[in-house]
């Protein structure tokens, strides 16, 4: 890797590390930057400000690393297995399993820690009814397309009818869910997250090569070796698996895994060896960005974080659209 390449990516790191500071600095408790600071060295020191740092607020900003992370790199994987540039983790019907466990969970009266757990078994139904489509197709692109589209529109179908059939107090805590919020996590959810995401990131990385192949076309990356079935089904597992750990944990997240690939392959290429470790930082400096913005933005109100990623995504894909040359789209 070039040297400019390297300092890039340590710049990012620091960036990152900055910004997770700041973002546990700023808040609306009224926590002073010295007594923030005394705190986060003192975890074990006694006071209702420090519970409010190290029990919600620095577990927010890490799990809003972590998902930003998970969901820009899901997006690169899918876009590079797919071969289409509008692909990302939500493109083969993880959102809409999960929404539809999440709100089976609500009507059934089930809260807490049963919501994350039904959204991620329902997005694992998903995924397992994507992968059983595909695989009767030898896991043809088109066939995880059309796969993950049908049943994306089948479960919001379904959510919808659930919507129609049950009272408005029932299904009304399940909303924010929908729209992708990082306060409605459990610290008990938290603390499994990086249990799912970070074998999984590092399972991702370890496939750089063939993702590079891949784009390429399936007939050359056969004729330079890639077993394209093994290659294809555990990208796809893993990338699901762990889109789905994120939408359990935070909801509805748009656009991150859709605009931070390409972010990163504006400055480092096409490369997936630099592509994907950019595109996780740069994913979880956006999204915890977005959340931080979305805590603060509208004092004493809060905004979901999904409102955020969904405005400063639309502009930014719209001007990404609007300065890039014909012919040249991607």
């Amino acid at each position: 890797m070039k040297k400019k390449n390297v300092l890039i990516l340590f710049a990012l790191a620091v960036v990152l590390s900055g910004g997770i500071i700041a973002a546990v600095l700023v808040g609306r408790s009224g926590i002073g930057v010295g007594k923030t600071l005394y705190y986060l060295l003192h975890p074990c020191a006694a006071g209702m400000e420090r519970d409010i740092l190290w029990q919600i607020r620095f577990p927010r900003v890490i799990l809003s690393v972590l998902v930003g992370a998970a969901l820009a790199s899901c997006g690169v994987v899918f876009q590079a297995l797919l071969r289409n540039p509008l692909a990302e983790s939500y493109t083969l019907g993880v959102s809409g399993g999960a929404a539809f466990g999440a709100v089976l969970a609500a009507v059934l009266k089930l809260s807490g820690i049963y919501l994350p757990f039904f959204a991620f078994f329902g997005s694992g139904a998903s995924i397992f009814f994507v992968y059983i489509i595909a695989s009767k197709k030898r896991f043809s692109n088109s066939a995880l397309i059309l796969g993950g589209v049908v049943l994306s529109y089948l479960f919001s179908a379904l959510v919808l009818l659930i919507f129609s059939l049950s009272r408005a107090e029932d299904v009304h805590g399940v909303l924010l869910w929908l729209m992708g919020d990082l306060s409605i996590a459990s610290l008990c959810v938290v603390k499994m997250t990086p249990f799912f995401i970070l074998p999984a990131v590092g399972i991702l990385f370890m496939f750089t090569r063939d993702l590079n192949i891949l784009t390429l076309g399936e007939e050359k990356a056969k004729q330079l070796g890639v077993n394209l079935a093994t290659t294809k089904k555990t990208l796809f597992i893993c990338a699901s698996l762990m889109a789905g750990a994120c939408v359990a944990a935070a909801g509805i997240i748009g656009f991150v895994g859709l605009i931070i690939p390409h972010i990163a392959r504006k400055i480092f290429g096409a490369d997936h060896r630099k592509v994907l470790p950019a595109s996780c930082l740069i994913g979880a400096i956006f999204l915890l960005v977005c959340d931080t913005a979305a805590r603060n933005i509208i004092y004493p109100l809060e905004l979901p974080v999904g409102v955020i990623t969904g405005i400063f995504g639309g502009i930014f894909f719209l001007s990404f659209l609007w300065n890039t040359k014909r012919g040249n789209l991607f």
